[in-house]
């Protein structure tokens, strides 16, 4: 199957490619973090929390320490902080519109 994929990805034209790439980020798995419609606006959030990563990455700008952060969600690992830093980078955009949304 791949081989066959990777034919068709080839006749693609530049504009498809970097649709069918940004599909394929929008669609990955992130270890530790998910997004559930209708579960906090369908926002990124940890693995079996309702934490949305914007939370977690807007403390961090705030000035919040991982200690902090982690004292105020008992539930959460040093993993998850680690987790939702890497889904941030990859999704800076997405996180950025969230914390601006949700500022007011």
């Amino acid at each position: 199957m791949l081989p066959q994929l990777q034919t068709q990805l080839l006749t693609l034209t530049s504009q498809e490619k970097a649709e069918v790439i940004h599909f394929l980020l929008d669609n990955l798995t992130w270890a530790g973090v998910e997004k559930t419609p209708n579960i906090c606006g369908g926002s990124a959030c940890i693995t079996g929390t309702r934490i949305p990563v914007w939370v977690l990455i807007n403390a961090q700008k705030l000035g919040k320490t991982d200690q902090e952060i982690l004292a105020s969600y008992p539930r959460l690992r040093n993993s998850d902080l680690v987790n939702a830093l890497a889904y941030y980078q990859a999704h800076l955009e997405e996180i950025q519109d969230e914390i601006k949304a949700n500022e007011a």
